[in-house]
């Protein structure tokens, strides 16, 4: 049975809902303004360069994997019917043992996936120094003719990304810093799809050692296509 006709069983026939809920950050007018901006700006060059547009963009951010990650409210959701009561669920803490990673991506797939060593901080220079000492290296090795043909740089505008010895770094490069909204995780691929869609794979799962976290990341973040990630961009 497909997937269509599984979802009018259970919605037409059977009269069921799948509840599930996510509120985004209350926004300001101006807020709001600045994502509408970012939004047309970006179908705009996507419509004049089309594909060359992607191809130029490497993204990132950090991300926690945890030792253990119980599932999210939408993967524990249940099918009931509509007069039914929603039903309750204990919320779980996650393990202790956790392990940040680094990651930059592109239409290709993952460039670079860096586990920072437990107790180390994220802060400007050290995050200047995963992009002299690691990102640069990884781009120049796995991406050859980027830097001549002109990276589209973005991440987010959390204060360790605009910090001024980063924004230093990235002066040095041959590249476009691409601006992002605030309070907008959901035009960010790496908030609204590259992390929550590599954590499904870790969600449920116990892990012992910090090298067992790291393991399954790095196969987990294999599974998921840089190109898709980008399409929601667009």
């Amino acid at each position: 049975m497909s997937r269509t006709s599984m979802f009018r069983v259970l919605t037409n026939k059977l009269n069921k809902k799948k509840f599930s809920k996510w509120a985004p950050h209350l926004l300001t007018d101006e807020q709001k303004e600045s994502r509408v901006n970012f939004s047309r700006n970006f179908l705009r060059r996507f419509q004049t360069e089309q594909n060359d547009f992607l191809d130029r963009i490497i993204t990132g951010d950090e991300t926690w994997a945890y030792s253990w990650d119980p599932e999210t409210k939408w993967q524990s959701a249940e099918w009931r019917d509509f007069d039914e009561p929603r039903p309750e669920n204990v919320r779980r803490k996650q393990g202790t043992l956790k392990v940040m990673h680094v990651i930059f991506f592109d239409m290709n797939g993952v460039i670079l996936r860096w586990p920072v060593p437990i107790g180390t901080t994220i802060n400007a220079q050290y995050y200047k120094k995963v992009l002299q000492d690691k990102l640069r290296p990884a781009i120049r090795k796995k991406r050859l003719g980027l830097f001549d043909s002109g990276i589209l740089f973005h991440h987010d505008n959390a204060p360790v990304h605009t910090a001024r010895a980063v924004t230093d770094v990235l002066a040095g490069y041959k590249r476009e810093l691409l601006e992002h909204p605030r309070y907008s995780p959901d035009l960010a691929p790496c908030d609204f799809h590259l992390f929550p869609k590599m954590k499904e794979h870790l969600r449920g799962q116990q892990f012992e050692t910090e090298e067992d976290i790291i393991q399954v990341t790095k196969v987990a973040s294999n599974k998921e296509r840089g190109q898709m990630f980008l399409r929601y961009c667009i």
